[in-house]
């Protein structure tokens, strides 16, 4: 009998495991597979005692720092904080990177270790596949996150400014950092900056006045065609327009941006004069120092709304697309958005917020319809929604949005948003010309309704509330209601 022979006949065979055993040994390893998937490195403990314990008790730790980290500021709050911190997230991130490895590490490790080792075929394929969908439910969030945490750290650097705006309302480093603070007002600004345009003129203006204890806010609307704009007494424009920038329709609060810019050699130094003036003429209109400011554009509008996956609008009236005023005569219209209830893109939802060619009176009803589409917009948040658009989102918001809100104080304005979301306040008083005289304001009156809105006035016990509509506004039989003009509730304008 040859060599080879005699040694494949001597050679112990190795034995085969009962049907019992290896349904024994298959269920050990599904089972503490699992266990590393939902508790890194515990399926490990039978098979590398030491390692696995050490893997379990750095979890334990973690989650039980992070549930009291959690329990002491809230859960909104923890969030809002750690995402609007660079220093936060750039620790955030590679703790996720490590972390994830970590325990992916330890669902390989358990699934190499209780792999039974005659195990073929079929079966050997389940445990295969089982094994790296378990290591999928860890990379795959893992991976995800440390991709949001890289983009918002990117968001943060670029849309938010790193200089504080002079005179701006500074939180303080205590438990309620607005202490001290009892309001900040913040100028939102839509821009119509284009390559068919000069400069910037403010195609929508607002200001938010946040109540820092209780979050309940009011926006105040600005019209475009606004005579009369008062300058601060110190403005370097005085010397030019000593009763303020008053010269009839000429002279209209659209183009006070462009003022400044045409005189930037009076602001020597200032990045962008036309923001300056129309800070300064926004805060004498209303009566509010004006502590940060808001930009974005009408391309990222249209791109935040499709980004969004669309706005639903009640129109009220129709409305024209792409129209315009030549000669007295509107020209350019492509289409319109009929009244009804629908869903509106970006590109129909900008038409539906600037149009005024086709309107019943101009600048006043797109004020309207300004205020309709931000309540719409703020009604219609969904976090679910927006979480899975986010990279879209930011992408917007980098290109489109800037915002002087310093990046060291955006963890007070995460506590800040908060309590605006708890007060559920958000009202708008639009300065209409059914609320004012824009070709002749009386800026005293405008300042007293200012005040009445941000601090009402208590009616008498006696006195019967009145109602913001005239009953008259709405026909017999019609469902429609006129929209009015008085301070209203966001969210319940349209």
């Amino acid at each position: 009998m040859s060599e080879i022979g005699r040694h494949r006949r001597d050679k112990p065979a190795t034995p085969m495991l009962s049907e019992r055993a290896r349904s024994r040994l298959s269920r050990r390893f599904y089972v503490l597979t699992a266990a590393s998937t939902v508790v890194p490195g515990l399926g490990l403990i039978p098979s590398r005692r030491r390692t696995g314990q050490v893997m379990v008790a750095a979890f334990v730790v973690a989650l039980v720092a992070g549930v009291a980290y959690l329990l002491s500021k809230g859960v909104t709050t923890s969030v809002l904080e750690v995402g609007v911190s660079r220093r936060a997230l750039a620790v955030l991130i590679p703790v996720l990177v490590v972390g994830a490895l970590v325990w992916l590490f330890g669902i390989v490790a358990t699934a190499r270790d209780n792999m039974p080792a005659d195990v073929s075929g079929r079966p050997r394929v389940a445990m295969l596949l089982f094994a790296s969908f378990a290591a999928l439910l860890v990379i795959a969030p893992a991976v995800q996150a440390a991709r949001y945490a890289l983009i918002q750290r990117s968001v943060i650097g670029e849309v938010f400014s790193s200089i504080r705006p002079e005179g701006a309302a500074a939180p303080v480093d205590a438990e309620d950092p607005w202490e001290g603070t009892d309001r900040v007002n913040i100028l939102l600004v839509g821009s119509d900056a284009g390559p068919d345009r000069t400069g910037v003129r403010p195609d929508s203006t607002m200001v938010a006045s946040i109540d820092t204890t209780t979050g309940k806010t009011v926006l105040f609307g600005i019209p475009r065609n606004l005579q009369n704009i008062p300058l601060s007494p110190d403005s370097p424009l005085r010397a030019q327009y000593p009763d303020g920038y008053s010269c009839g329709d000429q002279c209209l609060f659209e183009y006070v941006w462009t003022l400044g810019e045409d005189n930037a050699a009076l602001f020597p130094g200032d990045p962008s004069p036309g923001l300056t003036v129309t800070k300064d003429a926004v805060s004498q209109i209303l009566g509010l120092d004006i502590d940060y400011t808001t930009i974005i554009d009408l391309k990222g509008f249209t791109e935040l709304v499709d980004a969004m996956g669309g706005v639903q609008i009640d129109v009220k009236e129709r409305v024209c697309v792409g129209c315009k005023v030549e000669g007295g005569v509107v020209v350019g219209t492509t289409g319109y958005i009929e009244p009804g209830v629908q869903r509106l893109d970006g590109y129909r939802a900008l038409w539906y917020s600037r149009s005024r060619a086709d309107s019943r009176d101009g600048d006043f009803s797109r004020m309207r319809r300004q205020r309709c589409m931000v309540g719409a917009l703020i009604n219609q948040v969904n976090p679910v929604s927006m979480l899975r658009r986010y990279p879209e989102l930011a992408a917007v918001l980098k290109k489109n949005v800037a915002v002087d809100i310093p990046q060291d104080d955006l963890s007070a304005w995460a506590v800040l948003v908060e309590r605006i979301q708890d007060g559920g306040s958000i009202k708008s008083l639009p300065l209409t010309n059914k609320v004012i005289d824009v070709t002749n304001p009386d800026y005293g009156v405008i300042h007293t309704k200012v005040r009445d809105a941000i601090d009402p006035p208590r009616r008498s016990a006696t006195k019967k509330p009145t109602s913001s509509a005239s009953p008259s506004a709405t026909p017999s039989g019609s469902s429609t209601t006129e929209p009015t003009d008085e301070l209203a509730d966001i969210t319940a304008t349209c």
